[in-house]
C-alpha cells in the first residue's frame, strides 16, 4: 500500500471556490431508473454545479454503529443493498473512481474520532441512484462516509463540522438521506396523498432550516410531536444533519424537491445558495 506523506496529502485537494453542499432526498430505488420530476431536477442541478475535485456522500444506507468508515479503494463497486424490485434495477451501472489520497485527508480530518479507511464499502443506492442522475458520467472521485448510528445527533453534527473547511478545497459534499421517511406507512398506489403527519413533519422542519434553528434540527423528538411518527428510526434524518454541519454559520440554502412522495416518504432537498 502506498504510504502518503503530509505533502502528498496537502498537493491532492488544492485550494478552490468554496463548494456547495447539497442533501438529496432519495427516495425509492426505482428513481435510478425512473424519468419523473425528481430525477429531472437532479440532472438539471447536476448541469449547474461547479467543477469538484471531489465528490463525498454521505448515504443513509452505509451505518457502522460505534465508529466512523471513509471508503479508501481507488475504484468503487456498486452495492445493490435492496430486494424486490425488478432485475433492470440490479443492472445498473455507475463506473467511478474513488480516491485513496483523499480519503486519507479526510481521516486526517477525522482523525479525533478514529476514522477507519474501508476498502470494502463501495457506492450504495443512497449513493448511486441520485448520482446516475446528477452526475452520469463522473470525472472526479467519488467516495462515502459512513453514519455511526449510536452517535447522538449533536455530535453527529460537530463530527461532520470538521470537514467543512474542505469546500474550499475542491469537495462537493452531498447527503443522502429523506428527512420525512416513514416507510411502513408508505401508500403504494400512484399519486397517493401524504400524510397529515408528514406534511406537518416536512412543514416546521423546513422553516427550522429556514430560518437556521439547528437546536431544533438536533433534537427532534424532543422538538416535534410529530418527530416519532415521521421519522421512527433516523438513519434516512442523519445525513439531513451531516449536510446541515457543513453549512457555515448564517450560510443560506434553497430547497428543490419539496414534494412528499408515496404519502410518507419526503424528497425535500437543499443546496447551499
Amino acid at each position: 500500500m502506498r504510504q502518503y506523506s503530509i505533502a502528498d496529502l496537502e498537493a491532492r485537494l488544492t485550494p478552490s471556490p468554496r463548494m456547495p453542499v447539497l442533501f438529496v432526498g432519495h427516495g425509492n430505488p426505482m428513481h435510478a431508473i425512473s424519468d419523473n420530476a425528481f430525477t429531472r431536477e437532479w440532472a438539471r442541478l447536476g448541469q449547474e454545479l461547479p467543477e469538484a475535485q471531489a465528490v463525498v456522500v454521505v448515504s443513509a444506507h452505509w451505518l457502522t454503529a460505534g465508529s466512523t468508515h471513509i471508503t479508501d479503494a481507488p475504484r468503487n463497486r456498486v452495492i445493490y443493498d435492496f430486494g424486490g424490485f425488478p432485475d433492470e434495477l440490479f443492472a445498473v451501472p455507475y463506473p467511478s473512481e474513488g480516491d485513496p489520497a483523499v480519503a486519507r485527508v479526510l481521516q486526517r480530518q477525522l482523525v479525533e474520532y478514529e476514522a477507519q479507511l474501508d476498502a470494502q464499502w463501495g457506492l450504495d443506492h443512497g449513493t448511486w441512484s441520485v448520482l446516475v442522475h446528477l452526475a452520469p458520467r463522473p470525472a472526479v472521485p467519488i467516495l462515502q462516509i459512513s453514519l455511526d448510528a449510536a452517535m447522538p445527533l449533536p455530535e453527529l453534527h460537530a463530527l461532520f463540522g470538521r470537514l467543512r473547511a474542505l469546500r474550499d478545497r475542491g469537495v462537493l459534499f452531498i447527503g443522502s438521506g429523506n428527512i420525512v421517511h416513514a416507510l411502513g406507512r408508505a401508500r403504494w398506489e400512484p399519486q397517493a396523498p401524504a400524510w397529515d403527519w408528514a406534511v406537518e413533519f416536512d412543514r416546521v422542519t423546513a422553516d427550522a432550516l429556514r430560518e437556521g434553528r439547528t437546536d431544533l434540527l438536533l433534537d427532534p423528538f424532543g422538538t416535534w410531536d410529530t418527530a416519532r411518527v415521521a421519522v421512527p428510526t433516523d438513519d434516512h434524518y442523519r445525513p439531513m444533519v451531516a449536510a446541515l454541519s457543513l453549512l457555515h454559520p448564517t450560510e443560506p440554502l434553497s430547497f428543490f424537491n419539496e414534494q412528499i412522495d408515496m404519502g410518507s416518504i419526503g424528497m425535500r432537498s437543499f443546496i447551499s445558495a
